[in-house]
């Protein structure tokens, strides 16, 4: 069994002060990809930067307070990798990839962008260069016989299903026509796992603005993914969104995404 974790924790330091430590503490993932870390490994605290029984690589953003990945991981990884070979984006604290035993696994966080903004416009460059990378990691990872699995913050609501209010929001960044797209262009190369395990039903969302009672009304968006290749995926037999049981417990404004793997 390997159990794999993915979570935006929207500030580490913050939320190890609101439970991602005692979450990490008791956690059964074999590994943990976490996304908008914002911070650089001396700021973190020691028990989230370097905690007993995990081998932890961090991927800051070189502009300060932004963006920042990280892999924790209870194996020594054989191989890591900062980046994709993007000269724009591989300082940018955005993706981060481990090679483990058959497998390559990374922590995506895809810009936010904002509709009609330069900020759309650095989303849709990441995308076009993203794209390429993921076929042809997939094509390298089938030469050499592993899987790959990206999880992270992909930052895309794919279908209606995947966000409660997709009516009011198919002008905005995450839910536009042309990013939806993209992602099914993802996935005609690799496959939605939570979706696969949760075929037509809305959600799980993994998602909620902290702004009025979207938690509470479970009015939210599935961005957080499991994405991976085809021999993984089959492997998948359970997968949980960690919703905290009521506002005042979470650590994020994302939950973290749990997908065991047999």
């Amino acid at each position: 069994m390997l159990t794999v974790t993915t979570a935006n924790v929207n500030g580490l330091r913050a939320a190890a002060k609101k439970g991602f430590v005692e979450w990490l503490a008791r956690t059964d993932a074999d590994v943990v990809c976490l996304q908008e870390v914002r911070a650089e490994p001396h700021q973190l605290p020691d028990e989230v930067r370097e905690p007993a029984g995990w081998y932890v690589t961090h991927a800051p953003a070189a502009a300060k307070g932004r963006a920042g990945v990280s892999l924790y991981s209870r194996r020594e990884p054989d191989a890591v990798r900062v980046g994709f070979g993007s000269a724009e984006f591989d300082g940018s604290g955005r993706y981060v990839e481990a090679d483990l035993p058959g497998l390559t696994v990374a922590s995506l966080y895809l810009p936010s962008g904002e509709a009609g903004t330069e900020r759309q416009d650095e989303k849709e460059r990441f995308m076009a260069e993203f794209l390429p990378y993921l076929v042809g990691l997939k094509a390298r990872a089938a030469a050499e016989g592993r899987e790959v699995l990206v999880c992270g913050d992909w930052n895309i609501a794919h279908t209606e299903a995947d966000l409660k209010n997709w009516k009011a929001n198919r002008k905005s960044a995450g839910f536009l026509p042309e990013e939806r797209a993209w992602l099914g262009k993802v996935f005609e190369e690799y496959v939605d796992v939570v979706r696969a395990l949760h075929p037509d039903v809305a959600g799980p969302y993994s998602w909620w603005s902290y702004r009025g009672r979207a938690f509470d009304n479970d009015s939210g968006w599935r961005i957080d993914y499991h994405v991976s290749t085809a021999g993984l995926a089959a492997k998948a037999v359970k997968a949980v969104v960690e919703r905290a049981t009521s506002h005042d417990l979470r650590w994020s404004d994302h939950a973290p995404v749990t997908v065991a793997y047999l």
